[in-house]
Order: structure tokens, then C-alpha cells, then sequence
């Protein structure tokens, strides 16, 4: 079933239709802790490709890891997840568009889910559709508001510049949204805040860990895959 509306709208009304048959269960990204617990339960596999990959992650070999963010509740538990795992060796950033970046505009005021992009003035709009969300989930939020390193914003026409060069460089195809995660690394190492993040934290940087955590594609249609590809902004 398809609403109109933005994704809080469509959650609400997903959410009536499944209240009024007694046999249904409802699970959504804004409040459901099980499918929050199931986000969670990535941070073990990553572990074990780390393992087995022979790297390290400790104080002197820190881990990054950039992650796409909607509504938050997959990026949030992720977050809590890999934080149960690797305590202060992880450094977790949130990566969402110009126009919708709920989860930084909630984690900044104090907010959560109390304020919607579109209160600030911002559209909501954006050609990352898996991150066009303008109120954030505020359970996500809460969980993560005292884990999460930082948050960082990019313009649609980043994501297809990075779709492409991923695609060139590893011939790996991703799509739009989980492009955004990309800008992690430069907006963290090219940014006079991310400079400061490393100082204040003194972190060893000469063999620091980067993780771009992609969040799909991979049943993206070839003719959508080819307008991807042509797409510039």
C-alpha cells in the first residue's frame, strides 16, 4: 500500500490500518525496540568480517563507520550495537541529506521527534528517497543521543557523483541513499569540527579503520541503475 504524505504520515497510517485487525502486529523504524534489537545484532556480523579480514579495532586502530540515516532506527541500532562491541574504539557518524537531515536537527535541539525539518524551513525533499524523512524517532534518538560521534549533511547531486565513482573504482552499484554514507570520511577529515573531534578525543589517526555502511541496491532494476548513472545535478 502506497499513502501520500511524507514517512511519518504513511508510519501513522500503516500503523490505524494494523490496529484494527486483531491478527496483525505492527513493526515500524520510529518505535518497534524488536526491530531496533535486530539492527543491533549487524554490529556482531561486522565483527566477525573484521576477524576474519585480520583488522584490528582498538585505541590505537580506531574504527569509523558513516551511516546513512532516515528516520534513524536502523542507523541507531547499529550504533548501539557496535558501541556494546567496541566501547570508545568506535566512532559512529550519521550521514543525511541538505534538505532532510531530521536525526541531526532532533540530536541538536533536544527535540527528537517534537521538531520536523519543515519547521526550520527545509523541504524534505531529496533523490535519496530511503532518507526523506522530515520528523525523526525520537526512541532511536534517546538511544543513541549520548553514543553517536557525529552528523553530517550532503547535497543530492554528492550521492550520484559517489555512485559513480564506487561503481568505476570496486563495481559495486549502490544506490542514491546509501551513497550518502561516502561523505563520512572527507566530512569528517576535511571539516574544522572534524579536525577538532579528533583532537579532543586524541585519536591515533595513521591506521584508523573507515566503514561506509552501504544500505542497498541491489534489486535496483537496470533501467533505474542506468538513469542513476547519467543522473547529475
Amino acid at each position: 500500500v502506497e499513502y501520500s504524505g511524507d514517512y511519518s504520515a504513511a508510519v501513522a497510517a500503516g500503523r490505524r490500518q494494523s490496529d484494527a485487525d486483531p491478527a496483525s502486529h505492527f513493526v515500524d523504524d520510529e518505535h518497534s525496540v524488536d526491530l531496533f534489537l535486530g539492527y543491533a545484532a549487524a554490529a556482531e556480523r561486522l565483527q566477525k568480517q573484521l576477524a576474519d579480514a585480520h583488522i584490528s579495532v582498538d585505541a590505537n586502530h580506531p574504527l569509523f563507520v558513516y551511516i546513512p540515516c532516515g528516520v534513524g532506527g536502523g542507523p541507531g541500532g547499529i550504533t548501539v550495537g557496535l558501541k556494546q562491541i567496541y566501547g570508545d574504539d568506535v566512532h559512529v557518524f550519521f550521514t543525511e541529506p541538505v534538505q532532510a537531515p531530521c536525526m541531526l536537527l532532533g540530536l541538536a535541539t533536544g527535540l527528537h521527534e517534537a521538531i520536523s525539518v519543515s519547521d526550520i524551513g527545509l523541504t524534505g525533499k531529496t533523490h535519496a528517497d530511503g532518507l526523506a524523512v522530515g520528523r525523526p524517532s525520537g526512541f532511536a534518538g534517546r538511544a543513541v543521543e549520548k553514543l553517536l560521534s557525529g552528523a553530517f549533511t550532503l547535497s543530492d547531486a554528492r550521492l550520484y557523483d559517489d555512485l559513480r565513482l564506487l561503481e568505476n573504482a570496486e563495481g559495486i552499484f549502490a544506490e542514491p541513499s546509501a551513497c550518502a554514507a561516502f561523505s563520512g570520511p572527507t566530512g569528517l577529515l576535511r571539516s574544522a569540527e572534524g579536525q577538532a573531534y579528533i583532537e579532543a578525543n586524541a585519536l591515533a589517526m595513521k591506521d584508523v579503520v573507515h566503514i561506509a555502511w552501504l544500505t542497498g541496491g541491489a534489486l535496483v532494476p537496470e533501467a533505474t541503475r542506468d538513469a542513476y548513472r547519467e543522473m547529475r545535478l
